[in-house]
């Protein structure tokens, strides 16, 4: 087996692990000196678990049980938000930093089932609180493509591991923007499913569907792969439902051009640099010059802030409330001021939020009965400076709160649509831009092959992993602010 197989894309490791050409095990070697090499770099994976993962592989060589499909022993990284039974899970809290799971969680208990091996937590700002993987246990992770710029978060590591070839998929998650934001600023592709596919908990809220479980890759169809390996039904979790098709990974590898799709530089509610609006907009040009009809427009999302804020807030204090009063001074301030936004609030704030966001989802489903697809920017700038906490200014419009430069992701999240992003250009200082794609509920297939067609048309997949591209910073603990 060559020393670098981390080379290889997802799909073609677990292709060459079904016909034999090596072993998991080998794979596991040869992976663990690929991390060795760029970890220290971009801080991605700070919490390894390669001895773990080595003598899962050994006793079911031992005992003659293969692994399963669609993985067949495929590496995967975790975040490190979620536990992985018998290895240290931080939830990149100081309050956490020596906590060892006794179980899984449902999604890592599938990936396994699906024939995954872990061996790695991917870092995480604290709680996933953020669009700037850091905290006070870890550190930073840097971008690869420039270590002086963030890669943004909360499934920071997950994605710069992703990049540089320290893992071949990862599992990420998305309240926010967490999945689709770190894979624009990181060069690649993330998707945000359905709420439901994928089973997620032990939660005190299981009827929550703000955040959700993805995979994030380095194409749409290894992307699809990893939707393969984690989308099922589990009756722990209410919303999942029994998985009759899945074939995401075929999906992803049968590029379909459109008929039709909408485009939209900002989603009506957000502020978006020159630089990425010029980058999208050269995308949208490509793409409609490839025999689509793109039509200007957007539904209204105008409420998308009333309705996700105070049910982002009664999330966080839902969760994580008792915090309060046994970890107050090992929090950092953006988790305190989410948990006390939670706590005033009365049952007409939450009563208010849903109804903006049922209107929310209807304006999107009448949207996309007329246009098919969404297609609007990822992220509203390039990677920022990693020492920012968060962007707090856009072309001359300050940001209020830490918030506000996620709208748009959370725009998209409160209609429960999935969502992709994908690579579609550089800046000209060689930093990622993603171009999100959203469809209608449980339309993932549509919504792989349509992103496979731009994926081809615009010719941006990372087809290689990099090396990093070291720049003036360092994996030190982000200095605090106020909120």
């Amino acid at each position: 087996m060559p020393d670098e197989s981390w080379i290889l894309s997802a799909c073609e490791a677990v292709d060459r692990l079904k016909k034999g050409c090596f072993n998991p095990v080998e794979l596991l070697d040869a992976l663990s000196a690929r991390v060795a090499a760029v970890d220290p770099a971009i801080n991605a994976l700070p919490t390894l678990c390669f001895d773990r993962a080595r003598a899962i592989c050994n006793e079911r060589a031992a005992a003659g049980r293969p692994f399963a499909a669609p993985l067949h022993g495929l590496p995967v990284p975790i975040k490190d938000s979620y536990e992985v039974e018998g290895v240290r899970t931080t939830w990149g809290s100081l309050a956490f930093k020596d906590h060892v799971a006794s179980r899984s969680d449902y999604a890592v208990q599938s990936i396994e089932d699906a024939g995954g091996v872990v061996y790695a937590k991917s870092n995480t700002p604290e709680f996933e609180a953020g669009a700037n993987t850091f905290n006070a246990v870890f550190g930073r992770t840097l971008n690869p493509w420039d270590t002086s710029r963030s890669a943004a978060g909360s499934s920071g590591g997950a994605a710069a591991a992703v990049a540089t070839g320290a893992a071949f998929l990862a599992q990420g998650s998305d309240f926010a923007c967490s999945l689709r934001y770190p894979a624009s600023f990181c060069g690649i592709v993330g998707l945000r499913p359905t709420p439901g596919l994928v089973p997620q908990g032990p939660s005190p809220i299981p009827y929550q569907t703000l955040s959700v479980i993805g995979p994030l890759a380095r194409s749409v169809a290894d992307v699809g792969l990893g939707l393969d390996a984690m989308a099922g039904f589990d009756a722990r979790d209410p919303l999942t439902r029994p998985v009759t098709v899945s074939a995401y990974r075929e999906a992803g590898a049968q590029p379909l051009r459109p008929t039709r799709f909408a485009y939209s530089p900002d989603l009506g509610v957000a502020t978006v640099s020159k630089t990425v609006s010029a980058i999208v907009g050269d995308a949208i040009e490509k793409l409609a010059a490839a025999g689509v009809s793109v039509e200007p427009g957007t539904p209204d999302l105008s409420a998308c802030h009333d309705a996700f804020r105070p049910l982002r807030a009664f999330q966080f204090s839902a969760m994580r409330h008792d915090l309060l009063a046994s970890a107050r001074s090992q929090l950092k301030p953006d988790v305190v001021w989410n948990i006390e936004e939670g706590l005033k609030l009365t049952a007409m704030d939450l009563a208010a939020a849903e109804r903006h966001r049922s209107r929310l989802r209807l304006n999107m489903l009448a949207f996309l009965e007329r246009h098919d697809f969404l297609i609007a920017p990822t992220a509203p700038v390039v990677p920022h400076r990693v020492e920012d906490r968060y962007v707090a200014e856009i072309e001359g419009v300050e940001m209020e709160t830490y918030l506000d430069w996620l709208v748009l992701g959370y725009a998209i999240t409160v209609t429960g649509c999935p969502a992709i992003s994908i690579p579609c250009g550089f800046s000209d200082g060689g930093l990622p831009v993603g171009l999100q794609i959203v469809a209608p509920p449980h339309r993932e297939h549509d919504l792989l092959r349509m992103a496979a067609w731009c994926e081809q048309v615009l010719g941006a997949r990372l087809s290689r992993p990099i090396d990093p591209v070291v720049r003036g910073s360092d994996q030190g603990t982000m200095v605090q602010s106020g909120n």
